[in-house]
């Protein structure tokens, strides 16, 4: 994933992940296999169809794997640390308090079903009484404090000029369904998208009180404006070249082409003073001059529909039963094709967990993860950092001048493992349990809205900050920090298993660690130096080079069919397919270098070489809907698993020498064609 310690090559050291006497396991779950497939005609299959076979897809997930099953282990013990919260008495004002509080609210349904939806019709009700598109506009300043916001979205954030100040970002937004293609294609499987979510929108006002003709009225209101809206938006694609999406302006400049957007004024409500927003970074002016025009033209009904919209989506997750499952109806079903919703608990726990993350997972680290997964994850990092250094030295096309400045970026990756060095004082969070379930996850967003004006705004980037919680089951790469960060949440199997083997646990969170090495080199990472500025240090001839090596990438998924009527898309994907085959080939080389004193034996039938190929695979191990498949496709910069394996192996010299791929095979790719980067 892509979303900043710095840290010197050091020389190699073998890494023995084993501990105590005993010889270490392979690491490979026999079970988790499917050995009656040639791994040369579909290694998916060959590496994880017993584990497909053994783990039918449930009927609340939309997609069920290896992944998302650690994802469920660690839902369940954030949700043991919950109750155990819930279950003791703290003083007043304390952080345990407010997690407790919050929790009894999220599963208290008796009393979210007393309630409905009374607690978001005051605010529905004043807009309804608004009467003009001015005291609209008020009451749209009134909520701006808990991070509403109408038609765009904005952030602060690094400048991706000037990597060590952070800067406003001004972008694209205000679409629900949040793909523009969901409001503008015409294929069979997306007009029926389109109309059932028509029909959402009708279903979900009479939810809240309004009649058939009423709903409807506002449906059609909110389309119109969410359609004009899309056709101004770009595609997912396109939002993938930073320099495209980087136009810097200030507050008079923006005020003379969006006049109708009053930006200041919108910013002042949510906390952001005029000072700090005099120089920022508009992301898609097209779409700034279509909101422009909105602002001017919509009647006062039209914005108030839109308004009360986006009040109703916010809240539906946190309202009664009804109102709940009728919104799993649209985007769970329709959308995603799952059969049912999450059972409460676990519902509850992801809700207090995604505004109070970071409290519980430094609990979580205290409980689950030891100092010796730490130290164990350094030693690997650093051996490939070496590993990756060696690869650009390899790289027979790269100029000596750019392979310098790739190894002082190299050098300069500042690394997080596990958890944050500092915790967020949580003393101004406010939960009473007087109040709605709903009022006080708002209260909780105009925290953190408050937060991070206070901690961002005019001031430096703070390359101490953590973009995920410790307990995600993730890891990222942020090019304006140049910092790669993996979660306590992810050292765990199938990434990482202390028991295990090195050649297990090299091809599994060693490919990890290299893939989100390899995204500071892939088409978007390449663009910004060791200081995390946008700027090419690239020499022309190489940039070019570099590029045709990619288009090679790109134009094998493009072919990949993924259902009859829809094939991959390289473009979007090329960015992590670039990470997983540069990830591949570190991580390999930094195995052989960690054992070539010590070469590991065969254990289970299987070589080394073999194990490393099988630890990777299996990490994608899992069962997609049709529905969640075209979803991902469409949305997703991440290839489906299946095709993480089937479509990047094919292009990994090394994987056809462990399994004796040979011409004929049906995964096998000429050398010629393959991509041949790192």
């Amino acid at each position: 994933m892509k979303i900043k310690h710095v840290l010197s090559a050091v020389a190699v050291a073998s890494l023995t992940i084993a501990c105590g006497p005993s010889a270490p396991k392979s690491g490979i779950d026999l079970a988790n296999l499917n050995q009656e497939v040639s791994p040369a005609e579909d290694f998916y299959e060959f590496a994880c169809g017993g584990w497909m076979k053994n783990h039918p897809l449930p009927a609340a997930y939309s997609r069920y794997g290896s992944f998302d099953k650690l994802g469920e282990d660690n839902n369940k013990r954030i949700n043991d640390i919950l109750n155990e919260l819930k279950s003791k008495e703290y003083e007043e004002g304390t952080t345990e308090k407010k997690l407790s509080e919050l929790y009894k609210l999220s599963i208290d349904s008796v009393r979210r079903n007393e309630e409905g939806v009374k607690p978001v019709m005051p605010i529905i009700e004043k807009m309804e009484a608004a009467k003009s598109v001015d005291e609209l506009f008020a009451i749209e300043l009134e909520l701006a404090p808990y991070g509403n916001s109408e038609f765009f979205g904005a952030y602060i954030g690094a400048d991706d000029k000037n990597s060590t100040q952070n800067i406003l970002n001004v972008v694209q937004s205000g679409i629900t369904l949040g793909l523009k293609e969901y409001y503008l294609d015409n294929d069979s499987a997306t007009t029926a998208i389109r109309e059932a979510y028509k029909n959402h929108i009708v279903r979900m006002f009479q939810m809240f009180g309004f009649d058939e003709a009423a709903s409807t009225k506002k449906m059609e209101n909110i389309m119109k404006l969410e359609t004009e809206l899309a056709k101004n938006s770009k595609s997912r694609t396109e939002m993938r070249d930073p320099e495209a999406n980087y136009n810097k302006t200030t507050l008079e400049e923006f005020n003379k082409k969006y006049p109708n957007i009053k930006l200041e004024a919108i910013a002042n409500a949510q906390g952001l003073k005029s000072e700090y927003i005099q120089e920022f970074i508009v992301g898609q002016p097209l779409f700034m001059e279509a909101v422009n025009k909105l602002r001017e033209t919509m009647t006062a009904d039209e914005y108030r529909d839109y308004m009360e919209w986006g009040q109703i989506m916010s809240a539906v997750s946190y309202l009664s039963d009804d109102v709940v499952a009728a919104n799993f109806d649209f985007f769970g079903k329709t959308m995603s094709g799952r059969k049912e919703d999450y059972p409460l608990w676990k519902r509850a726990t992801m809700q207090v967990e995604r505004v109070m993350g970071e409290a519980l997972g430094q609990i979580y680290v205290a409980k689950y993860f030891p100092a010796s997964s730490k130290e164990r994850m350094e030693q690997l990092v650093k051996n490939l950092q070496v590993a990756l250094g060696e690869r650009i030295d390899a790289q027979e096309w790269m100029s000596d001048s750019t392979k310098v400045n790739a190894h002082q970026k190299l050098d300069a990756f500042y690394v997080k493992i596990g958890y944050p060095d500092k915790w967020t004082d949580m003393t101004a969070l406010a939960i009473d349990p007087e109040k709605s379930y709903y009022e006080n996850i708002r209260e909780c967003n105009k925290f953190w809205n408050a937060h991070t004006i206070e901690e961002k705004a005019g001031k430096p980037v703070d390359r101490d900050e953590w973009h995920m919680t410790p307990q995600t089951v993730n890891a990222y790469y942020n090019p304006t920090t140049n910092e790669i960060c993996f979660p306590a949440g992810i050292l765990q199997p199938p990434f990482f298993d202390p028991e295990a083997d090195d050649a297990f646990n090299y091809g599994a969170i060693g490919v990890v660690i290299g893939h989100e090495m390899t995204h500071g080199f892939d088409d978007q990472g390449r663009r910004y130096d060791k200081d995390g500025n946008m700027k090419d240090w690239w020499t022309a001839e190489d940039g070019q080079k570099f590029n045709e090596r990619a288009q090679v990438c790109v134009d094998f998924f493009n072919n990949i069919k993924v259902l009859d009527d829809l094939n991959a898309n390289g473009q979007l994907t090329l960015g992590e397919n670039l990470a997983d085959h540069g990830g591949l080939q570190v991580a390999y080389y930094a195995l052989k270098n960690a054992t070539k004193d010590n070469p590991l034996p065969e254990i289970d039938g299987f070589t080394a070489e073999q194990r490393f190929f099988l630890a990777y695979s299996g990490v994608w191990a899992g069962n997609i809907t049709e529905e969640e498949m075209r979803n991902r496709t469409k949305s997703d910069p991440h290839s489906l698993g299946r095709w993480r394996v089937n479509g990047t192996l094919p292009h990994i010299d090394m994987w056809y020498e462990a399994f004796d791929v040979k011409e004929g095979d049906k995964m096998y790719i000429p050398k010629e064609k393959r991509v041949t980067l790192w």
